[in-house]
């Protein structure tokens, strides 16, 4: 006997199929009309202002659309989805707010740094790109995707349909292989 939660549940994977791919923009509609006000509650009650809620809602609404081929209805259900592109949205969000405004930052020339600086950060590099380069691809990838990429932990899952776990854990081998190659590098 199905319950009305996974009738639901079936009715948004559908949603999410026709989005993907018809450019459905009425399952859109339905789909926005049933998440936005959710995402900005949610947003809300986790200490965002309604304003941020508002535009955090907006963008994940937005993502939903555009990335709607990334959704894999065996992982997780549309609102875990959702919901888990909200969480992320909402730390990128926190971590804008924490960097200094523009007008903060010191103005004009910087000193030029001296020569053994620079000789040392040109080895480091080195160091860093041939230990990079050690790395398995899919640990290479990864941190490519984490650091280069700016991107977090659970939109690397999503991008790549990876288990958040295996992300984490290929992602912290591969920073303590670097670590160690480093270590070397500096004997």
């Amino acid at each position: 006997m199905t319950t009305q939660t996974e009738r639901a549940e079936g009715e948004w994977v559908g949603h999410m199929r026709r989005i993907r791919d018809d450019a459905d923009t009425a399952a859109f509609a339905e789909l926005f009309g049933h998440f936005a006000p959710r995402i900005k509650g949610f947003l809300m009650r986790a200490g965002a202002d309604e304003t941020l809620a508002e535009e955090c809602a907006q963008e994940v609404m937005a993502t939903l659309w555009h990335k709607s081929a990334l959704f894999d209805p065996t992982r997780a259900s549309v609102a875990t989805w959702v919901f888990t592109i909200a969480r992320n949205r909402r730390i990128d969000a926190l971590r804008r707010q924490r960097r200094p405004e523009p007008e903060d930052l010191p103005w004009g020339p910087e000193p030029e740094p001296d020569q053994e600086a620079v000789i040392l950060m040109q080895q480091e590099t080195e160091v860093l790109a041939r230990a990079l380069a050690q790395l398995p691809q899919k640990q290479r990838h990864l941190i490519e995707r984490a650091y280069f990429g700016d991107l977090t932990h659970s939109e690397i899952a999503a991008e790549t349909g990876l288990p958040l776990g295996t992300i984490k854990s290929r992602i912290r081998l591969a920073l303590e292989r670097l670590r160690h190659e480093m270590s070397r590098g500096e004997q």
